[in-house]
This record gives structure tokens, sequence and C-alpha cells, in this order.
């Protein structure tokens, strides 16, 4: 990078959007559009104090209000404000969710909700229809199940049909009642879900060739007789099959003996099983049948059989992935009893459960199982800090998701300035305590530099050495050690109106 005036102040600005030092009035600054960088650094990727997010979401333009809709690290509810704004993009990009989206997304407020799944189409809707925003809402994993269930008798008659879904989950009473509610549209919708339970208006459905609607069908929805026999006889629909909830009980004693152990394995984690059938799995040739059937014995919910086939999946060792809500509450008492099981798989399950006391949260922090110890880690808000900084240190694909929690210790580090990894290196330049980490101000990697050059244990007189330097000036510029009388004088020096 050239050592050039303009090169620095760009430098300067962008290190001062980070500093988290830095008081209100200064970071008010980096609004102007002259920040450029360093604006959307502001408004998309730190924590702000209230008068700076207060002038972020009345900002006059809509990419700082866009920038600030997708930060995660604001509360929801400062996000929420933006929901009714006039700019499509910015209620789009609330109703999608904070990017990188955290792994358990924080719920919007009902108020939000409401309007997103309500609104009606604007002046704007030619570049975003109010369907296509509530669509992004939807998956955006901002939607507590428990909403659902409170929907389920609201006034308007759009959350009632929201409520409905998904159609196997709800109640015999609640499906009366929507298939008999007042209102023309809800009976409609409600009309259309229970043709899923109506396996001949699936069978009529049914596409002959394989698509979405195809396999949507049979992993989901009700089959009729002429169905069922026909995906029996087809190896490429069985796995479906075996896991449709409404397929019938005697297909279940054929799919249990299928040749293909998949199949076989997915028939083992049903929540309906026979208990001879389930003893016979229990001791099938392969070993992942034999287990799948094993850890859960019967009577079991459908809830608790996802719990579990996370754990089984493929994804399940580290998995930087989303665990589904389940469209039931949890059972607090499965789960500790399953922090007690001598399954490790149990265990697993339970350590993702962020409703486990405190006494248990304990016992599973000293679990033998590494996988139990990382995800307790990643999952739980009382994961001890040590085992916190483990995961983190062991596993790359929650890194982004562990350096947004409180838990992870930011303290006692120097035993890691010299690890091999850079993103473990850059966590312990910025530790505060101990000594400067002045090695890696000339680290190969510009993040160790960054957060090195930030330690708030420089002096004054190296931190101007380091503000002069292309390779460190960034990171100096975020150094909460510098007065705010420093930071305004570095945004004059960028142009930047006060």
């Amino acid at each position: 990078m050239p050592n050039s005036p303009s090169a620095l102040e760009d430098l300067w600005s962008r290190g001062v959007a980070a500093n988290t030092g830095a008081p209100a009035g200064v970071l008010l600054r980096l609004l102007d559009p002259a920040a450029g960088e360093a604006r959307r650094i502001l408004c998309a990727q730190r924590s702000l104090p209230q008068e700076v997010m207060d002038a972020a979401v009345a900002h006059p333009d809509a990419k700082v209000r866009r920038s600030f809709a997708r930060n995660p690290h604001v509360p929801a509810a400062q996000r929420a404000r933006l929901a009714e704004d006039p700019h499509c993009f910015v209620r789009a990009q609330v109703a999608s969710g904070p990017h990188p989206r955290p792994r358990r997304p924080r719920p919007l407020p009902d108020e939000a909700l409401i309007f997103l799944l309500t609104a009606e189409e604007g002046g704007d809707s030619k570049l975003l229809t109010a369907n296509e925003i509530a669509q992004e809402l939807v998956f955006s994993y901002q939607i507590p199940a428990s909403f659902r269930r409170r929907m389920q008798r609201h006034a308007h008659p759009a959350l009632r049909i929201f409520a409905a879904q998904p159609w196997s989950w709800l109640t015999p009473e609640h499906r009366r009642a929507l298939l008999a509610d007042p209102h023309p549209d809800v009976r409609a919708s409600a009309e259309r879900s229970a043709r899923t339970a109506d396996p001949a208006a699936m069978e009529a459905e049914l596409p002959e060739h394989a698509c979405h609607h195809r396999w949507m069908i049979l992993n989901n929805y009700a089959l009729s007789d002429a169905v069922v026999e026909a995906c029996l006889a087809d190896p490429e629909c069985r796995w479906s099959l075996a896991g449709n909830p409404y397929t019938p009980r005697h297909a279940f004693a054929r799919l249990a003996r299928d040749v293909d152990p998949k199949v076989r394995e997915r028939v083992a984690g049903r929540a309906d099983l026979d208990p001879a059938l389930w003893a016979a799995l229990a001791e099938d040739p392969d070993e992942r049948v034999r287990t799948r059937a094993r850890v859960q014995p019967l009577p079991r919910t459908r809830a608790q059989c996802q719990a579990v086939d996370h754990e089984m999946g493929r994804c399940a060792y580290d998995c930087d992935c989303y665990v589904l809500e389940p469209c039931e509450d949890p059972d607090p008492d499965w789960y500790r009893a399953c922090a007690v099981s001598e399954e490790v798989l149990l265990r697993r399950a339970a350590a993702r459960y962020a409703g486990l006391p405190a006494d248990l949260v304990l016992r599973l922090a000293e679990d033998p199982d590494e996988e139990v110890r990382h995800r307790l880690a990643s999952w739980h808000p009382l994961a001890p800090a040590a085992i916190v900084l483990a995961a983190f240190v062991a596993r790359p694909a929650q890194r982004p998701h562990l350096l947004m929690q409180s838990r992870l210790p930011r303290t006692g580090l120097a035993h890691l300035l010299g690890h091999e990894d850079p993103e473990v290196r850059a966590l312990a330049a910025a530790d505060p305590t101990g000594r400067a980490p002045v090695e890696l101000l000339t680290d190969p990697d510009e993040h160790v530099r960054r957060a090195a050059a930030a330690n708030p244990l420089f002096s004054r007189d190296t931190l101007e050495t380091l503000l002069r330097d292309p390779a460190t000036a960034e990171g100096a510029a975020a150094n909460p050690g510098l007065p705010a009388v420093r930071l305004h004088a570095l945004l004059d020096s960028a142009h930047l109106p006060r």
C-alpha cells in the first residue's frame, strides 16, 4: 500500500469506525457520505451507542439504514425500528436478518413480525413486493415457534393463516377451527393445507418425474395405498417414505428390512414405531441403524426425534449450521435426562438446549466427549469460558459465532500469541492484559497486525508511530487508548465534517 496521505486517511477513518472507545460524537461524523467504507463498517460491523443507533435509523440515506438493519451486533429491537421503513430494501434487510447470520438469531419483536407479515403493497412494490419481504422473514430464523402459537387466534386473518403452518403439527381442534374460520381466506388456506392430509388429493397432485414438489409430497404429505406401493417398489423413493409422518404402519416392516441401511436408519428414527419393530432395528447388522434405534427408547416425540436426527446427521461434527426450532415446545425433563444419559448422542443433543440448568451445564462441561463440550460452548449461555476458548481454537467453522459471544475469553491469552492459526493469534493480540504484543505488529497476516495495533497496552508515542505506517495505521486508529481529541483530529485529516 502506498504511504500517501490519502491512503493513510482512509485507513484512519476505517480504524476509527471500529474503535470501541470512540465516543458518540466521533462516530456520528462517520455517517457522512465522505466516510466511504468507514461508514459501512460503523453501521454494519460493530455495536453502537444509543445516540449513533438513533442517528442511523433516522438517516436520510437508505444505504445507511440498510447497513444498520443487517448489523448482527445491535439488539433485534433496534433493527426492528426499521421494519416500517419507507424503502423496501431496508424493510427486506430487516426481514432477512443480520449478516453474517448468528448461530441463533434473536427473534424480532412481535410488532415488527406482525407488520412485515401483514404489510400491503406500497409505492416501491415494483422493486420488491411485500410478499417477497415476508418470505425473506419466514426463512430468516427470526420467528420463534411460540409466535406462531400466539397468532392462532389473532384478529388479522393473514396471521391466522401463517399460524396454520405446518399443518401436520396442528392439533385436531386447531385444524377444525381453521376450517370453520369466519374469514374466507383463512378457510381457503386451511382447505389447501388439509389437502396435504388427503391421500387421494396428493396422489392426483404428485408429479410423475423427479422435481422439488414430488419430493416434498413423498417426504411430508399423506400418500394413498397405490402411491405407497409404488414407492416401496422404487429404491429412489423408499428413503422419503421411511420418514414421511403419514406413512402407514404396515409399510414400516418392509422398510425396516430394506437393503439400504439409510432407509432402515430413517425408520429407526420414527416416533411412531411399535416396540417389536424398534427391538428388531436395535439388533440391525448396521451400526448406525442399531445406534439410531438404541439411543431413543420408546415412547418418544417427533421433536425429540428431530433433535437426535441432527446429531446423527453428517453435518453434526464441526457443524456451523442451525438446528431448526421444533414446532412444539421442547421438553425440559427430556433434555435433563439426556444430559445424564450414557448415550453420547443424547448428551450432545442436551448440550444444544439453552434451557439446561447450571448444574447440568457444569457436568457437560467436563464430559469426556469433545463434541459434547464443543456443542455446549457454542450453544449454551452458561458455558464456562475455558471450553468456549477451547472450541474457538479447535473449531474454525464456529469462530464467527463465538466471536460475538461475551462468554469467549478476551484476557489471559498470552499463551496463544504464537499460535499457528492467524485467527487465534488475532484474538490473543487483542488481549488488554499482560504485555503489549510487539512481535505481532509485523505478523504476515493483516488481521493479526490490525488486532495487535489496536491493543490498548501500547503507549501514546508508539501509537503515533503506528498511525503513520500503512501496515498498522488502521489498527492503531481503532485503539481505544486514543483520546477523543486525537480521533477527531484523524477525521479532520480525512476531511470529514464535524
